[in-house]
């Protein structure tokens, strides 16, 4: 599997769909740190000022912000997350519990934090547990985790 190396390139590669999907859910609950960065973003693509671009409607806050296609490195990365944790949790759940790691709906538990990191042979295996999701969302899903945490999934690179 060839990963993307930043989230940004990752984001490009998404479809007009996902990127509204990631979009919708990043908006729904904001990361606080992350929230001045979107709105930015939105005033750069749009060429407005940061007031009209608060005032916008949900719909098209969205929108446009799935239509920048390069939002920054963090900004990508938050909407990738964003993706995953919102409609994809399935997938993560699946990869997680193939894994034998703790998790709660698809998000690692802190305890997993202390745990060393899978070997080859089990993220194979986990990976091809996952033959019932899209191809293309188990790709996208395996290179944002390697990119949240290369020293920890660097076997993903491998798999």
């Amino acid at each position: 599997m060839t990963f993307e190396t930043t989230a940004t390139r990752l984001w490009k590669r998404l479809t007009r769909e996902e990127r509204l999907a990631a979009a919708t859910f990043f908006w729904r609950e904001p990361p606080q740190d992350m929230a001045g960065s979107a709105l930015a973003a939105i005033v750069k693509a749009r060429r407005m000022r940061p007031q009209a671009a608060r005032a916008l409607s949900d719909e098209a806050r969205v929108a446009t912000l799935a239509a920048v296609l390069d939002p920054g490195e963090t900004l990508a990365a938050s909407l990738l997350v964003a993706l995953h944790l919102g409609a994809r949790r399935p997938l993560l759940a699946a990869f997680l519990d193939a894994l034998g790691m703790p998790h709660g709906d698809g998000i690692l538990k802190d305890e997993a934090d202390s745990a060393p990191p899978p070997s080859i042979e089990a993220v194979g295996a986990a990976v091809a547990s996952l033959s019932a999701f899209p191809p293309h969302e188990v790709e996208t899903y395996l290179n944002t985790l390697w990119l949240q945490d290369p020293e920890r999934w660097a076997a993903l690179e491998r798999a």
